[in-house]
């Protein structure tokens, strides 16, 4: 019997009947098609993690792999790699079907299969549409709802959900009948350049077998050039996108973070400070908390020489947008929820900006602002 080359799909989401769904549904029109699935769920108390081998007819093997570190996801990073070269050396299986535990995030494991060598042609997040929105409003950790990857774990099912969703080119779409117009319309807004595959009857066997590029799907997650959302408006569901040149006052910004945080299901995007000019800033939040990280320098505060190192999908969103002052600085945020006040967002936006004489005094005096973000980039 001839080998057969092995494709790899990797499919996640906290949505678990509609993951489960998928994954039988590649099973069951993939021929040759197997599933792996690592249970974390009870890790801590085993000291290991169970791993389940099935293909259409049921389960074909049991396994378990000892933590590492007390990590349950080291734990499967350390155990699929193997399996899946495994099944590679075999050549008797088409397709490895990776069903990610429920807050693993598929980027992380994406990233381990294609590292290793292996053809990973597709990635999935699998959604129940009725269940977008309460997902992305429960603000709660991962470890109270028993879902933590990890002791140290402090990641929330909003933003864990944000990430899923984000990431995947591909989104298998539960049908269901709590879902209405405006929870479609919102998982459309979301996320609105993914291919979604209806559950449980659409193709999505072709979709996962179409290939994925692991940093092309790294760079649309880079607050730097990520692809973020444009206007919309539909089925009573919001896009707001604003954007200006001109720098955040650090203390007015940081005073109205708590409303603007709340004043959307998802807002996401890049910022700039008065008082670090030259910082990136990441705004990432959902279920009424939001995180702010540094994602580096602007390019226009490197050296010429420094460009050679920053990568070309980089410098190309850079160029797109370039202002012949500011260079790539700027602010580009972007807000996504039913019932989203657009104008009362751009008011609260625009009152945290430097003023007209804030502004003409120039970087000397914008650096002499109070720091008020110190605690939130731990700096």
């Amino acid at each position: 019997m001839p080998s057969v080359p092995l494709s790899v799909a990797v499919v996640g989401g906290l949505h678990t009947d509609a993951r489960r769904a998928a994954v039988e549904r590649l099973l069951a029109t993939v021929p040759g098609s197997v599933a792996l699935h690592h249970d974390l769920s009870a890790a801590a108390e085993r000291g290991a993690v169970l791993r389940t081998v099935r293909d259409a007819t049921g389960v074909l093997s049991h396994g378990e792999t000892p933590l590492v570190n007390d990590c349950a996801c080291c734990a499967l990073r350390e155990d699929l790699v193997p399996e899946l070269q495994r099944l590679a050396d075999a050549g008797l299986t088409r397709l490895a079907v990776v069903e990610l535990w429920d807050s693993v995030e598929p980027k992380a494991m994406a990233e381990v299969v294609a590292a290793a060598g292996l053809d990973l042609t597709g990635v999935v997040t699998a959604v129940d549409p009725a269940l977008v929105l309460p997902y992305l409003g429960n603000g709660d950790d991962l470890a109270d709802a028993g879902l933590a990857a990890a002791p140290t774990d402090q990641r929330t099912v909003a933003d864990t959900w944000a990430r899923q969703l984000e990431y995947a080119p591909v989104l298998a779409v539960l049908e269901s009948d709590e879902a209405d117009d405006e929870d479609r319309e919102l998982l459309a807004q979301l996320h609105p350049t993914a291919r979604r595959v209806a559950l449980p009857d659409g193709d999505l066997a072709g979709a996962v077998l179409a290939g994925f590029d692991v940093e092309a799907a790294a760079a649309a997650q880079h607050p730097a050039c990520a692809l973020l959302p444009q206007e919309a408006d539909a089925a009573g569901v919001a896009t707001y996108v604003w954007r200006s040149r001109r720098p955040f006052h650090p203390e007015r910004l940081y005073a109205a973070l708590e409303d603007l945080t709340c004043a959307a299901a998802r807002s996401r995007g890049r910022f700039w400070l008065a008082d670090r000019p030259d910082t990136l800033l990441h705004w990432d939040a959902a279920g009424g908390a939001l995180c702010v990280e540094s994602a580096g320098p602007w390019l226009a505060s490197l050296p010429d020489a420094a460009w050679e190192m920053v990568p070309p999908v980089r410098r190309a969103a850079a160029a797109l947008d370039w202002d012949p002052e500011h260079g790539d600085r700027c602010q580009h945020l972007v807000f996504v929820s039913p019932g989203l006040d657009r104008e009362g967002l751009a008011e609260v936006l625009d009152s945290c900006l430097l003023t007209d004489a804030e502004y003409a005094a120039g970087r000397s005096a914008w650096k002499l602002l109070p720091p008020a973000f110190d605690a939130l980039l731990e700096v």
